[in-house]
């Protein structure tokens, strides 16, 4: 949650004009308290988030629509990711305000901005920043595709430059699967290729929550047997019970380490395999999930790896008779 908004509007030093504010990528803790409700958008594609505001009653997009008084970006970590969003921001509206921890790089992204038009206020609050000016140009700053290997990604997805190590160390692994397969926090769609690769697995259900990675994975999969789910994996529920779940969790929530956000996936897989399903996980050496599945699975064992991470496989859920 951000103080500076609130901060930078009591003190006066900030004031809004009258007209539509759209706040960019708040994640679901950020406070909104300080801005009448009903004069405020939020764009936002990463699922959770979108839950959670629009239970809250905000309107909530995946993209801005028209033309905006006021803009806020709340900065995400990734420097290129930041760049196209407040270049998506600033074509949008006369002000933009920009919030961020000094975590989030904020202080590079003032000094960027700088040098491209002068801030009309800056304050600094809570291990961050807050600044606002007349929107600039920034153009140049807008966000372009990479293509690697043959899949194509964007900036701000996780990995973005490249499949990560525990990725790898999965695919390095993973058997020929069969029948249905779910693929939870699929990503770009890296995991994906491989999995139907074997011509025994019937359908692929690719669930991600950030819709720019499911946009990739849409591109990057053409088989007739993915299906593409936006969605909150650690809540997904396929239409019947699967063969085999496949899954490379997060364990962050935020900036912060969070081992249950993987322990969640973890669940949610047990919860929709077959009585006689498998799951393929990839975690880094240091979590301790064998505890964890070991209370949801009957069998688990280590099926492969590297230095940095560890393949593991889980079979015959628990909750499942027979």
């Amino acid at each position: 949650m951000s103080a500076r908004l609130a901060f930078a509007l009591e003190t006066g030093a900030l004031s809004l004009p009258e007209g539509r504010i759209c706040v960019f990528a708040p994640s679901q803790e950020f406070d909104l308290t300080p801005l009448e409700a009903d004069r405020v958008e939020i764009v936002s594609r990463f699922y959770p988030d979108v839950v959670a505001w629009q239970t809250r009653g905000y309107r909530v997009l995946q993209a801005p629509e028209g033309h905006y008084q006021t803009a806020i970006v709340t900065l995400p970590r990734a420097k290129d990711a930041a760049r196209a969003l407040l270049a998506q921001a600033a074509g949008c509206c006369d002000l933009l305000i920009v919030d961020g921890a000094k975590t989030d790089g904020v202080d590079s992204i003032l000094k960027a901005m700088k040098k491209i038009a002068p801030p009309q206020g800056t304050l600094s609050k809570a291990h961050g920043k807050i600044f606002w000016l007349g929107a600039p140009d920034l153009s140049e700053w807008v966000g372009s595709e990479r293509e690697l290997d043959g899949f194509i990604t964007m900036p701000g997805v996780f990995s973005a430059d490249g499949p990560d190590k525990g990725s790898v160390a999965l695919v390095e692994t993973l058997p020929r699967l069969s029948g249905h397969v779910v693929d939870l926090g699929a990503g770009w769609g890296y995991l994906d290729r491989s999995i139907l690769a074997s011509d025994k697995v019937t359908a692929l259900d690719v669930v991600e929550a950030d819709l720019t990675a499911l946009d990739c994975a849409r591109r990057n999969i053409s088989d007739p047997r993915a299906s593409f789910h936006w969605a909150d994996a650690t809540r997904f529920k396929p239409k019947s019970l699967v063969d085999a779940v496949v899954t490379n969790p997060p364990f962050h929530v935020g900036r912060a380490g969070d081992p249950g956000l993987g322990r969640a996936f973890l669940g949610q897989a047990a919860a929709i395999l077959k009585p006689g399903g498998q799951l393929w996980v990839v975690a880094n050496r240091h979590l301790p999930y064998e505890d964890h599945l070991r209370e949801l699975f009957r069998e688990v064992e280590e099926a492969g790896g590297t230095p940095g991470f560890k393949v593991l496989k889980a079979t015959k859920p628990l909750r499942a008779k027979g």
